[in-house]
């Protein structure tokens, strides 16, 4: 059942998967298979006319943040409010933009994630050890959008025909791999209080 244990840390290399935890979640996840000289810099996940609004959106969050460290130093009380007013402002972006692009009940799947990789079911011969692919998750509640480029490193049969596939992360921004830090985490933090 998604979402119900925590398994031993792991890490990005396949030989050796013990530096990140791994949980397992439900998930929106979005794959686009890569071909293996496809340069990095290009989004395959480009699918709307607001990109560019994204962009500058990122760019006034970091600029917000900027000031606030240097406001922190004069004044507490002030810089505590400004931030919590961003993170509100964050949380109402992602929220507009999970409605104006929602994803299809197809798109929801039971993953097994870490900082370091995923693994996910698929179909039996849709992916082999290689294979590079760009991934789009939707973590709820917080709906955080990480993106990542991985690598496939082993593909294993599972019982009901299907396949599990894992995978590495081979490219993936310190931003992107934050979100999923505080993913998980959040995630440990939720199953503890319900025990």
């Amino acid at each position: 059942m998604p979402g119900t244990h925590e398994n031993a840390p792991t890490t990005h290399e396949p030989g050796d998967r013990r530096e990140f935890y791994r949980i397992d979640d439900h998930i929106g996840l979005e794959i686009r298979w890569l071909e293996t000289d496809q340069a990095t810099d290009t989004d395959p996940f480009i699918d709307s006319p607001l990109e560019s609004l994204k962009a500058e959106f990122r760019r006034l969050d970091q600029d917000v943040k900027s000031h606030l460290a240097t406001l922190a130093e004069r004044d507490r009380s002030l810089a505590g409010l400004i931030k919590s007013l961003n993170s509100k402002l964050d949380t109402l972006a992602r929220i507009i933009a999970f409605e104006q692009n929602p994803l299809q009940p197809e798109d929801w799947q039971d993953v097994t994630l870490s900082e370091g990789g995923l693994s996910f079911s698929s179909a039996p011969d849709a992916w082999k050890k290689g294979d590079r692919m760009a991934v789009r998750m939707t973590l709820p509640p917080e709906l955080y959008q990480p993106r990542a480029e991985a690598e496939v490193y082993d593909v294993h049969p599972e019982d009901h025909g299907n396949a599990r596939v894992h995978t590495t992360f081979v490219h993936i921004n310190d931003s992107d791999r934050q979100q999923i830090a505080r993913h998980v985490m959040r995630w440990q933090i939720r199953q503890r209080q319900k025990e």
